[in-house]
């Protein structure tokens, strides 16, 4: 078997000589993005692979995932960590104040509230004081090189050529993650040609130093992305007790007015005008039948879009809220534990057999997945509680 030309076992040697090809190949692809050939030459001179990156497909070694993101593997209550939000909401307040003007043109530019955009800033890089820990350029060279997602990073990878050569950022400032999400607001290289923004109007985007350009490239994914201005991500409700969880999913969809007069009750006795009780809404319950519940709308998803976990959601949605009041969730998260992903891996799978589940199977704890094992607990008469559980999984091993 063969992998740019190289025979198993893996030789380390070998490898990166064919990863100096690779590289070499990119020039034309480069060309075309007008990157400079000594912009080429010199951020790709000595180019090392990092092969201790996850989601890694190396020939000789067994396949590497993806990294263990908290949002996927975590439970609420770790994820969304009350003490996690009390910080980073006081400095949020703080920086409210500190860029004021430039807030508030970027809600008026974008009608995106200033707190959204400053809680993803929280969120994604502690406004800026985490460290990311790895060389935007030789992140992106590897996953194009042996990452299971090849064709994408062979992408990225030039375009973060073109930022270089079009002089946007020093390299030693591109700093990333493992999956090559660089800035104060992590944004891939295609994301940054996407949204980015010059807000502060020194003729370049800089989503690594600047902060009204880096919030308000935010927003404008946001916007990009299908953002409503004036409404609210989420209402925190009360479920009856009758409350069927496996409806937690984006497809059923309702007006709030509806879902109020099925008896779920906004907390701290909120009262919702007759336009907002017009908005489409979807349930959404983290941890089935347990902790909170929410009325999610269309701007619910289009934070979801910037990052494909409803926790990272809850979490930047609930820190947006915490900068403006100290008010926690009503409704405490419960106890309950994560199974591993193998785990819940196996019951996607066991779903998919039996026909309940057609999405991916990735051993994440998503709506969809929620709902199917909602619906499993439903057909074999075991408590319906949309959650992935110790007892669900013995009942599906003893019925194959």
């Amino acid at each position: 078997m063969l992998l740019f030309g190289l025979a198993f076992p893996y030789n380390a040697h070998a490898a990166d000589a064919a990863f100096t090809r690779f590289i070499a190949s990119l020039w034309p692809d480069a060309q075309k993005e007008g990157v400079s050939r000594a912009t080429f030459e010199q951020e790709t001179r000595g180019l090392e692979p990092d092969y201790k990156l996850p989601d890694l497909i190396l020939p000789g070694r067994p396949a590497t995932g993806a990294a263990s993101q908290a949002e996927f593997v975590q439970v609420p209550a770790d994820y969304v960590k009350e003490a996690s939000i009390a910080r980073l909401a006081a400095e949020g307040q703080r920086l409210k104040q500190k860029y004021r003007p430039a807030l508030n043109a970027i809600e008026q530019r974008f009608g995106v509230p200033a707190t959204v955009v400053l809680a993803i800033w929280g969120r994604e890089t502690d406004y800026g004081r985490y460290a990311l820990p790895y060389d935007l350029v030789r992140v992106l060279a590897t996953q194009a090189y042996v990452g299971r997602r090849k064709e994408q990073y062979r992408t990225e990878l030039v375009l973060a050529l073109k930022i270089l050569s079009e002089g946007k950022v020093a390299r030693k400032d591109m700093r990333s993650s493992w999956a090559g999400a660089t800035g104060l607001t992590q944004f891939l290289p295609t994301e940054f040609y996407k949204h980015g923004v010059d807000f502060d109007g020194d003729g370049r985007v800089d989503i690594w130093t600047s902060v009204p350009d880096a919030l308000a490239s935010a927003a404008q994914q946001l916007v990009n992305k299908g953002w409503q201005p004036g409404l609210r991500w989420a209402y925190e409700v009360r479920a009856p007790a009758n409350a069927d969880c496996t409806q937690g999913v984006a497809e059923v969809t309702k007006p709030i007015g509806d879902w109020l007069r099925a008896g779920f009750v906004p907390v701290h006795g909120q009262q919702l005008s007759s336009a907002e009780q017009a908005q489409p809404a979807s349930l959404l319950q983290p941890e089935g039948i347990y902790g909170p519940a929410f009325l999610t709308t269309k701007n619910y998803f289009v934070i979801k879009e910037y990052n494909f976990s409803d926790l990272y959601v809850l979490f930047v949605g609930h820190l947006s809220d915490r900068i403006v009041s100290p008010r926690p969730f009503a409704t405490p998260w419960s106890a309950s534990s994560q199974l591993r992903t193998t785990a819940v891996e196996a019951m996607q799978r066991h779903l998919t057999r039996i026909g309940l589940y057609s999405d991916k199977l990735d051993g994440k704890a998503g709506m969809k997945t929620r709902a199917a094992l909602g619906a499993y607990q439903k057909s074999a008469s075991l408590k319906v509680d949309c959650w992935p559980s110790e007892a669900v999984l013995r009942a599906m091993s003893t019925a194959k």
